[in-house]
């Protein structure tokens, strides 16, 4: 059900089983996963169902380092969070992101991609995706159409990689109808966390403070807290929850905000197709995104290049993807940028403060560039084609230096706005570099094209043109030790009894591949991990009960008998069965 928390009587406390901060893509999807399980939930939503200027305005703050947009329109604070303003790629990590690289400092996950494999499979239905499969051959034999073909370049130094897209799912949409009938989950709208309020010696969670724009104030009481506000915000609040520690939860070692990670990416160079391989729709970001002539088995997709796994070792470099950027006549002028807008919100993309009439306006203003550029990236005649570049994104490496503190300014709750300082590290532009150039000798090698590339990246400042992909990552990092991440293994906060974290704030390295994926799959995880803990803090193992009675079991039904209380037998694994006190 939904609760409008400006109509809860003040100082109230409501009591759950769970309490899930943040109704993102993470938080929506485990409280799905706790409404199959028929656990007690409420779920905090700082927005309501759609977009308005004062709740967007509580993710605005600072930014001090690189050059960077952080809120409006890079993330959406309310029902189903940055779904909302998500564009839909999907591709699991690679193996080699969740090893530790000796060329790449701090590097490695506390599992490998095999923990991940059974989770990955489970999102396929969540995000609507198509099979299983990102094998470039499968799809592309499957497509089989002349200007949707592999390139000739796979080789030991270039492979293909596919992702799919999801429609997108817009999670507040999607599953609104889910979470409104659900007997067992409450998501409580225009509810803002204010603090997490813990016991004197910070090891357990109590309650949390929440509060609205209009003034209400109360608390939720569980046994189990999860937050899932996202990369920003979730160490926002962790520091933000400073009464007992005074550093903030879970930051005894300093490490709450940093490491903070976005996928940076770079239009550059100048491509010259043969004509065999020009405009092919697979590879090229103007025509593949979205696109039915670039789809199979009901799902789209698309194809990037990347460099093998040798010869990442090799040159010591970090991940990255590589797409063909087609320019069309009119791109970047006012009348194109108004055409565009108008297409994302055909897709119910939250853009804050888009105006129909106004990009109307603007088209009828400009008028030759507007309908250029919509005649090429609808006809895609050759003639309004350019120049072709290379759009690559590249990996983060994690920084310890990159990092989201509180900033002095206050927002309308009187919380600490957050102070953003993302930095890049020299290897980032060393990979940027490299991949560039040995795609570029590939492709020449083979035919393909000749490429005029722009000037390398390292050791000179950043270009004008660098820019975000709006994946927060990295704030609340995975590590089993204490002194090197936030959350353990379980995305349990080190030192916590009931407090975890779920997103992307806990990735310890990020690969070069689109985050939301690995959120829901971690997701799944994570909640199949609470519910299995809630279980046994409420259950006794059979084998201990022999003294209590005597206990019957068989052909998947199970009787008691003669124990001191009432109680029923329920499975927690596929290897163990517990008794559960009615």
């Amino acid at each position: 059900m939904f609760i409008d928390s400006r109509s809860v009587e003040d100082r109230t406390v409501l009591e759950t089983t769970v309490c899930i901060i943040g109704a993102g893509v993470a938080g929506i999807t485990f409280a799905l996963e706790m409404d199959k399980l028929g656990i007690d939930t409420c779920v905090l939503e700082s927005g309501g169902y759609k977009p308005d200027d004062e709740t967007r305005d509580l993710y605005r703050g600072e930014n001090v380092g690189i050059p960077y947009t952080f809120a409006d329109g890079s993330r959406s604070r309310f029902l189903g969070g940055s779904s909302n303003c998500w564009g839909g790629w999907c591709r699991p990590l690679d193996p080699w992101d969740f090893e530790k690289r000796d060329w790449v400092q701090d590097s490695g996950w506390p599992f490998g991609l095999e923990e991940l494999q059974p989770y990955y499979a489970r999102t396929h239905a969540l995000l609507q995706l198509g099979p299983q499969n990102f094998d470039p051959a499968h799809w592309e034999a499957s497509i089989n159409r002349a200007d949707v073909r592999r390139h000739p370049l796979p080789s030991g130094t270039v492979r293909d990689t596919i992702s799919q897209f999801s429609p997108p799912v817009r999670f507040g949409k999607q599953y609104r109808s889910e979470l409104l009938k659900s007997p067992h989950v409450r998501v409580l709208l225009y509810a803002n966390a204010l603090d997490i309020e813990t016991d004197s010696h910070a090891q357990r969670v109590n309650r949390i403070q929440v509060g609205t724009l209009s003034g209400r104030r109360f608390a939720v009481s569980a046994k189990v807290f999860v937050l899932a506000t996202g990369g920003i915000e979730n160490a926002r609040l962790l520091l933000a929850s400073n009464r007992v520690q005074s550093a903030g939860l879970g930051n005894g070692h300093d490490l709450v905000g940093r490491y903070f990670m976005d996928h940076p990416r770079v239009m550059s160079g100048s491509i010259r197709f043969n004509k065999a391989w020009a405009r092919n729709k697979l590879y090229d970001i103007k025509y593949h995104y979205q696109n039915d002539a670039v789809k199979a088995h009901g799902q789209h997709i698309s194809s990037q290049f990347a460099l093998t796994q040798q010869v990442l070792e090799r040159e010591k470099l970090l991940n990255a993807r590589v797409w063909f950027y087609s320019m069309f006549y009119g791109e970047n002028t006012a009348g194109a940028e108004a055409l565009i807008r108008c297409k994302q919100a055909v897709l119910k993309k939250d853009q804050p403060g888009w105006s129909l009439t106004r990009d109307l306006l603007t088209m009828a203003m400009h008028p030759v560039e507007a309908g250029a550029f919509g005649a090429a990236r609808l006809f895609q005649p050759r003639a309004l084609i350019t120049d072709v570049k290379f759009q690559t994104i590249v990996e983060a490496e994690p920084n310890r230096n990159s990092r989201v503190t509180l900033s002095n300014q206050r927002d309308q709750l009187g919380m600490n706005r957050v102070k953003v300082d993302w930095q890049l590290t020299e290897l980032v532009k060393r990979t940027f570099d490299r991949t560039n150039i040995l795609l570029a000798e590939e492709m020449e090698r083979a035919g393909v094209a000749k490429v005029t590339l722009d000037e390398p990246l390292e050791g000179k400042p950043w270009p004008t043109q660098l820019e975000g992909t709006w994946h927060h990552m990295g704030t609340t990092r995975m590590h089993d030790s204490p002194k090197q991440g936030v959350v353990d293994s379980d995305c349990k906060v080190h030192g916590m009894a009931n407090l975890y974290v779920a997103g992307s704030s806990v990735f310890p390295t990020v690969g070069a591949n689109f985050p939301t994926i690995t959120i829901t799959a971690l997701t799944l995880r994570l909640a199949e991990h609470v519910a299995h803990t809630l279980r046994a803090h409420h259950a006794v193992p059979l084998t201990d009960v022999a003294t209590m009675g005597q206990v019957f079991v068989g052909n998947g039904e199970a009787a008691t008998e003669k124990l001191p209380f009432a109680a029923e037998v329920r499975p927690l694994r596929e290897d163990m069965l517990f008794l559960v006190k009615k």
